[in-house]
């Protein structure tokens, strides 16, 4: 006589069960690299946020999870978001029933938090009493080849020509790990467009908890640092994430070479797709990866909205945020770094 199927039961995550949360994300097709339970521990250091991790499970094993991040914001508002400060999130599981049951305890944990609202950074695919929208970011992801012409030539024929030319002026790309350098290349550029930077502690956990899956590498030209990025790297993947630089990397195409540095490697080591991660549509970083040869794929994200009214616009895209985003641009440099940090903390 077959044993009758034991039905899901919906757990919150502990410390003890990171290894086997990991094992179910890295061998998920639809898990992605901010499903991993890392995340919970450098969302808690960095920025002191709950996160109560939601898993589904079914005679003693693992069948789904849900990462969940609450952010209470006099500004913002309070919410449980899936994944915050993430591009990807929402429930991944193996089968309908562990989807609608992680479903069902994230809205029982909202009712019992009275958040506002729950936001998965994923599409829900029409399941009832959720908003979907899109036409705010967008995705760039590409198959790289091991041979390193054939992914030169994939690039369009006018940046491929600035990638040549970025290879002879005397840059040095470094991998070696320097957060304060990493870090203070990216509060620059994030200053320089209006935007609030992370604190330096961010990148410091994100680089405790994730080790070699979390690369910093950084562009040098003459001993001066000129530009950095923070690249994930995830099963066949790499995702160059945190990016900035000074004024002058322009002058020398550093931003050039560092991507193309990170294909190149990244290539050679046996990752087979560069995510070049979302952008915003209407802005520069958007027109810099099309200018690549990426096509763009529209990301769709879900709302639970407990007491009605449309999902929130927290982005730079929102006429609201103009004038600060302008005044946010003609700070000092270290007002900024200070005042940056108490902001984004509760953007997620």
């Amino acid at each position: 006589m077959t044993a009758p199927l034991q039905s899901v039961v919906v757990k919150e995550f502990q410390d003890a069960d990171r290894a086997r949360w990991d094992a179910f994300v890295e061998a998920h097709p639809e898990a992605t690299f901010f499903h991993l339970s890392g995340w919970r521990q450098v969302i808690a250091e960095s920025f002191g946020h709950e996160a109560p991790y939601l898993y589904a499970e079914r005679g003693g094993e693992i069948v789904g999870v849900l990462p969940l991040v609450r952010i209470r914001s006099l500004l913002f508002g309070h919410s449980l978001i899936s994944g915050a400060f993430a591009v990807h999130g929402g429930p991944v599981g193996t089968g309908e029933e562990a989807l609608l049951r992680l479903d069902a305890a994230a809205l029982a944990l909202a009712a019992r938090l009275n958040v506002n609202h729950v936001e998965y950074r994923a599409a829900t695919e029409g399941r009832p009493g959720w908003i979907e929208k899109s036409g705010t970011y967008a995705t760039f992801r590409r198959a790289i080849d091991p041979d390193p012409e054939k992914n030169l030539a994939m690039i369009p024929r006018k940046q491929r020509a600035v990638v040549r030319q970025s290879l002879g002026k005397g840059l040095e790309a470094r991998v070696v790990g320097d957060v304060d350098v990493n870090w203070r290349l990216y509060a620059i550029s994030l200053r320089n467009l209006g935007t609030p930077t992370f604190p330096r502690r961010y990148f410091a956990s994100l680089k405790r908890q994730f080790g070699d899956a979390c690369e910093i590498l950084d562009i040098y030209h003459d001993g001066e640092p000129l530009a950095g990025c923070l690249t994930f790297r995830f099963r066949d993947q790499i995702l160059p994430y945190y990016a900035g630089g000074v004024p002058e990397a322009r002058k020398y195409g550093a931003h050039d070479f560092m991507y193309w540095d990170i294909i190149r490697r990244g290539a050679a080591e046996g990752y087979r797709l560069f995510d070049f991660g979302r952008s915003k549509y209407g802005t520069g970083a958007f027109a810099f990866k099309k200018n690549w040869g990426f096509e763009p794929t529209p990301l769709t994200y879900a709302f639970h909205l407990r007491h009605g009214g449309e999902p929130p616009e927290h982005n730079p895209l929102n006429p609201r945020y103009r004038l600060m985003i302008e005044t946010w641009k003609r700070l000092p440099l270290g007002l900024a770094n200070l005042l940056g940090p108490l902001i984004v903390r509760n953007l997620g």
